[in-house]
């Protein structure tokens, strides 16, 4: 069953809000290097031209293998808002993601030249 891209999209950026609160260097140095390694993962998983139903079905899917990099990276109890950030980041690179929706059609408009 796909996973609704609207819901995802809701839970990554609260994801990414909550890495964004005020935080010592130190921590946001070690979050931000958790997100970039599963933002890695992602790439490497979808590749440089997806869509954001793609991205959401991974998501909704299962991320066990995300929360472990994040783990890995010393996110501790954050882990779960890297991973919801990383897939913020990384769902802005989707070839239908119109500043933080999903666009129906991304094809030409039909109809005569003129």
């Amino acid at each position: 069953m796909p996973y609704a891209v609207e819901n995802a999209l809701f839970q990554w950026r609260e994801g990414e809000r909550r890495l964004t609160q005020d935080r010592p260097e130190r921590e946001r140095t070690r979050l931000e290097a958790a997100v970039s390694e599963v933002v890695d993962e992602l790439r490497r998983r979808l590749g440089s031209s997806f869509q954001l139903e793609e991205l959401a079905d991974l998501y909704g899917g299962g991320t066990d293998w995300a929360a472990e990099l994040a783990a890995r990276r010393s996110a501790g109890v954050e882990s779960p808002h890297v991973l919801d950030a990383a897939f913020a980041r990384y769902a802005r690179e989707a070839s239908n993601y119109a500043g933080g929706v999903a666009r129906e059609g991304h094809g030409r408009p039909q109809g005569d030249p003129a």
